[in-house]
């Protein structure tokens, strides 16, 4: 016996089988159902070719035949479709049997082979299907389409014509040609009516077709042929004449004109505008409108070009005098400082820039003085317009700015090498006065004994004012040398008057202290033996020490002596 275990085993090898077969049998069932719908489609396809309204389109057509062109045609449509039924849906037909029989062998490989091609030989007859149709059904609705667009297209006619007939006057010289025109597309409609009548459709569609674009051009005509007119035979004549007027009128008054080209420029506008007119005669109305405005625009050009040159000539005029004015007067500056500049070598230490920048300078306003004149000969004989004048002068103006700046800067550069002399003799002047009172405080107030300090000063303060008076008397004089040793000079007067200063107020303090101090000698040893050797300090000629010691004894007797001598010092 089998145990239990083998036996589930088998009996789920057993299940899974049957299942497995189950599934199969589905899919396979599902995959015969979804080719199945795709012979179904085309099997509907084929019947709806079959049952095409094409010979109730045909037996409409029967009703209407009035001439052979129709009757051919009709003919030939009845023909094709019957070759259609017979020949191309069989030959459909013949598809789906053999698809059908292909998929009975489950053979789904060459099933979509032979369906790709049933499928792309039905969309072949229905699209020749659907242009039969089309063809048919335009002969069966031309009546009513034709008639449609005639009506439409007389409403247009009657307002286009009842325009030009309100505005007449407005197409001077055309009426003539218009009312032609509107005549020609009277005549067009009652061929219209003519051919309708014999239903001669393919003529009828020329008709239309012709109709409708002579309509299309007399909307263009009617609306824009009183501009034209217009703008062809007053305003651009016009504007012409006044152009000349102004040209002479300017060439009378010496503007240069030459640069306009105006003599062959009218002349040629004349003959342009007379050609399109022609043209407008003849109802060509093509570019006419553009070419005529092109031509306005140049010609109100001309007029902004007047205006320019006259506003340049006012600019030129205004602007000339003062330029010559500054530009004379720069070179006479310059001619000056070159016929000076060895002397000024001679007196100040001149770096080689400094001399060539007033060479350079020179040299440009030559050239600039040079230009200028070929500018004003250039305008004197007509070649060049004052626009033109006016800007070159504004850059030569500008020029001369620059000029006239870096000269401004070298005149400054020299300006302040003499200033900077003359300061130093005046400061000079200062500083031996300031040393001539050091000296006479010094024997004023008859000091004994003056430290040594004050005559290393003195000595130092002497030699630099004696450096000062050499740099002056050297030539040429080194201006940035000079300014050195007048600060030397003046930082070492004004020290040396500090400390004239500071040692006889030190001196004259410590006497009157001493002095002071006297009353309290017999009433306290320690002061008198103080105030003995603050004496000897004082005759030593050290007044700083003398002062302190001078202090600190008075100071055992009277204790606000300190915040005294401070306050005689702040004074």
């Amino acid at each position: 016996m089998l145990s239990p275990s083998v036996l589930k085993i088998i009996t789920f090898v057993i299940i899974a089988v049957i299942v497995l077969a189950i599934l199969f049998v589905i899919l396979n069932n599902r995959k015969n159902s979804k080719y199945k719908k795709r012979i179904a489609f085309l099997d509907r396809q084929k019947n709806l070719l079959e049952s095409a309204p094409v010979l109730t389109e045909l037996s409409k057509i029967e009703t209407i035949i009035k001439n052979e062109s129709l009757e051919e045609k009709y003919k030939s449509w009845q023909d094709t479709f019957e070759k259609i039924r017979n020949e191309e849906i069989s030959a459909l037909n013949d598809y789906i049997f053999n698809l059908e029989n292909i998929l009975d062998k489950k053979d789904y490989t060459r099933f979509d082979e032979e369906y790709s091609k049933a499928e792309l030989h039905m969309y072949k007859i229905k699209r020749r299907v659907d242009k039969l149709l089309e063809d048919i059904k335009d002969i069966n609705q031309s009546e009513e389409k034709y008639r449609d667009i005639v009506t439409r297209l007389k409403s247009k006619y009657r307002e286009l014509n009842s325009k030009f007939e309100m505005n007449k006057e407005s197409y001077e010289g055309l009426e003539s040609i218009i009312e032609l025109q509107f005549e020609n597309i009277e005549k067009r409609f009652q061929d219209f009516e003519e051919f309708m009548e014999k239903n001669e459709y393919s003529e009828v569609m020329h008709i239309v077709k012709a109709v409708d674009t002579m309509i299309d051009h007399m909307s263009v005509v009617v609306e824009e042929a009183p501009d034209l007119v217009l703008l062809s035979t007053k305003v651009i004549p016009k504007r012409i004449e006044q152009i000349t007027d102004t040209y002479e009128k300017m060439k009378e008054e010496n503007y240069p004109l030459d640069y306009l080209n105006i003599d062959y420029n009218i002349d040629e506008s004349l003959k342009n505008v007379n050609k399109i007119f022609d043209r407008i005669k003849v109802l060509n109305l093509q570019d006419c409108m553009f070419e005529l405005k092109t031509m306005l625009e140049y010609l109100d050009s001309l007029f902004t070009e007047f205006d320019k040159e006259k506003i340049a000539r006012k600019e030129y005029e205004d602007s000339k005098g003062s330029f010559e004015d500054k530009l004379n007067k720069i070179m006479r500056t310059v001619k000056d400082v070159s016929s000076q500049i060895d002397d000024i070598q001679g007196m100040y230490d001149l770096t080689d820039h400094d001399v060539q920048v007033i060479t350079d300078i020179s040299v440009r306003l030559t050239a600039l003085k040079k230009d200028y004149k070929k500018t004003i000969k250039q305008l004197a004989s007509s070649k060049t317009p004052y626009s033109k004048v006016s800007e070159e002068l504004g850059q030569y103006t500008e020029l001369l700015k620059s000029i006239e700046s870096d000269l401004d800067e070298s005149l400054k550069l020299l300006g302040n090498m003499y200033d900077d002399e003359a300061r130093a003799r005046e400061q000079l002047d200062e500083i031996q006065e300031l040393l001539k009172k050091s000296k006479l405080n010094i024997r004023k107030y008859n000091l004994p004994l003056i430290n040594n300090q004050y005559f290393v000063q003195l000595s130092e303060a002497n030699d630099a004012i004696l450096e000062i008076i050499k740099e002056l008397e050297h030539k040429p004089i080194t201006i940035q040398t000079l300014n050195i040793r007048v600060d030397t000079a003046r930082d070492l007067v004004l020290k040396l008057y500090n400390t004239t200063n500071a040692m006889i107020n030190t001196a004259m303090m410590a006497e009157n202290l001493i002095v002071y101090g006297n009353k309290y000698r017999s009433s306290n040893p320690k002061v008198d033996d103080g105030l003995n050797k603050a004496e000897q300090l004082f005759y030593k000629g050290n007044y700083d020490k003398a002062l302190t010691l001078a202090i600190n004894s008075i100071s055992l007797v009277d204790r606000d002596i300190k915040d005294k001598v401070a306050k005689m010092y702040a004074k």
